[in-house]
């Protein structure tokens, strides 16, 4: 019986030029020597095919978000932190990627599910000379990298769109090599960077729309072994930037749409909490409170989440190490920020006088069978804490003293025990010579959460409010004006993240990429 295939295609040349040719290996030579292959070395490095035809766009991500050392926030196998296309399935399923492929605005989204600030630019609104600049600009650099849609019908090559990082430049020639994930169909190549340009300047068949290039940077902060700890709170584009932050790592909240309920939770933040307190007679901020959580989705406590770090606990040390006492400070130093607030002193006050309680040994046991699922690599949902207890640990060096809250955990499943330890921030010192901190620590909990979140609404939010005097209240308690850099970056974060979901929510991430995220 006859069986059907294909063979690897062959690359027309003109006008790409295979890289590992005479000419490409020569073109690779004057590129290093002149410093514009630095991006090449961290890519290829973390390089994979893509697993399915459909899959580009998804594959180009997972290399440049590994080559970036970018934290998964999800395990991959086992209980390793890694980028994989299964795993960027958060703003489309993977079944409808497979069917038809991911849009560049879908893929934008993914992007700020993982901590990015995106800037999008058509290629109307742009010129080649800007794209080279962004082009030598990746290229002489590790900390950034490109990834191109672009026809493939103008390299003479089959199919049309198609994602890949670009992994260098040769000035002398004014060429990029194109990393193609595709590297089942086609090699690595070098294009004339005009011709790229061309390639992306066309319109998308999919969507009606100019193609062009797209500008993002990575503000998540890379924490390792740590897990999202959940309360009661939570195109036409073709090129994109990618960078990190050249910061330590600090980011205590963090929005998920990894779950169906985010179009729900976004669409009530958005538009029903505008309208609902324009509506009705509100004034107090507690009565604006209550009018917010009155009508709070069911399932809002999987949208605002805080992370907790992961210790294992056969590698523990009795002391911080300066990597985690450094992530510990900033930690504990935006959680100040927040519970400074006087929105914070509302917001706690109003939860207390509807009975919400913080329940720390519920949240830890929680939280610790999710560190014990990562640790372990089951995903099996057949565990359970045993015991908690908190205690304190001192900081970096012999002469430490004490910087955070230690949540240890015994964790049972199948009548095995594996003992897990979570570092938790906590903006209350502890008695010098004691164990354990007081009861009227603070730690991260629905409270400051849900004021971060309420911070990070558009202004436009209380707009409504029929009380001027309440209305320019509210609008004094969500403000950042006075507070930290570091603050305002966090709301702002959230704010990005909100307005991002929202426009995926609308179904207008193809259209609204240009619009600022602020």
């Amino acid at each position: 019986m006859a069986v059907a295939s294909l063979y690897r295609r062959s690359l027309t040349s003109p006008p790409a030029i295979d890289f590992s040719s005479t000419d490409g290996k020569n073109i690779f030579k004057e590129a290093v020597q002149k410093g514009t292959m630095e991006g090449y070395f961290s890519l290829i490095s973390y390089f994979q095919t893509l697993s399915e035809p459909a899959f580009s766009g998804l594959a180009s991500l997972s290399v440049v978000l590994n080559a970036l050392s970018i934290d998964s926030d999800r395990k991959w196998k086992g209980s390793w932190r890694w980028f994989d296309e299964s795993m960027l399935d958060c703003c489309e399923s993977l079944e409808i990627v497979k069917e038809k492929g991911i849009s560049f605005g879908k893929l934008v989204c993914l992007a700020h599910c993982s901590g990015a600030k995106v800037e999008a630019f058509r290629t109307s609104h742009s010129t080649i000379d800007d794209f080279r600049k962004f082009v030598v600009a990746c290229s002489i650099s590790e900390k950034c990298h490109m990834i191109s849609s672009y026809d493939r019908g103008v390299f003479k090559q089959t199919a049309i769109s198609h994602f890949s990082p670009i992994g260098g430049y040769s000035a002398e020639r004014d060429m990029a090599l194109i990393l193609d994930v595709g590297r089942f169909k086609y090699p690595p190549h070098w294009v004339p960077l005009k011709l790229l340009w061309e390639a992306m300047d066309t319109i998308d068949q999919s969507t009606g729309k100019r193609r062009g290039y797209t500008c993002f940077v990575f503000v998540y902060y890379a924490l390792p072994w740590c897990i999202l700890f959940c309360f009661y709170v939570l195109v036409t584009y073709r090129f994109m930037l990618i960078s990190r932050l050249h910061k330590d790592p600090g980011l205590l909240y963090t929005l998920s749409c990894k779950d169906e309920s985010w179009i729900s939770i976004v669409k009530y933040l958005k538009e029903d909490v505008p309208r609902l307190v324009s509506s009705q007679h509100v004034d107090t901020v507690e009565k604006i409170l209550s009018v917010v959580f009155k009508s709070l989705p069911s399932n809002f406590n999987t949208f605002i989440k805080w992370v907790a770090e992961i210790r294992r606990t056969e590698d523990a040390k009795p002391n911080l190490s300066a990597e985690e006492e450094s992530r510990q400070k900033l930690k504990v130093y935006e959680l100040t920020q927040v519970h400074e607030t006087e929105l914070y002193e509302h917001v706690s006050k109003f939860l207390t006088s509807v009975g919400y309680e913080e329940n720390l040994s519920f949240a830890a046991a929680t939280a610790c069978c999710q560190g014990a699922k990562v640790l372990s690599g089951c995903s099996s949902n057949e565990y359970y804490c045993r015991e908690t207890s908190v205690k304190c640990i001192k900081g970096h060096g012999p002469s430490g003293v004490a910087e955070a809250t230690v949540i240890a955990g015994v964790v049972v499943r199948d009548g095995s025990e594996q003992e897990v330890d979570l570092l938790v921030p906590s903006t209350q010192p502890v008695s010098k010579g004691s164990e354990y901190y007081s009861p009227e620590s603070k730690y991260p909990s629905g409270s400051d959460a849900f004021t971060a979140l309420l911070m990070a609404l558009p202004p436009q939010t209380w707009f409504g409010i029929k009380d001027q005097a309440l209305q320019t209240k509210m609008k004094k308690l969500v403000s950042v004006g006075t507070f930290s850099t570091m603050h305002h970056e966090e709301v702002s974060h959230l704010r990005r993240q909100l307005i991002m979901l929202k426009r995926c929510q609308e179904k207008k991430e193809e259209e609204d990429l240009t619009a600022p995220l602020s």
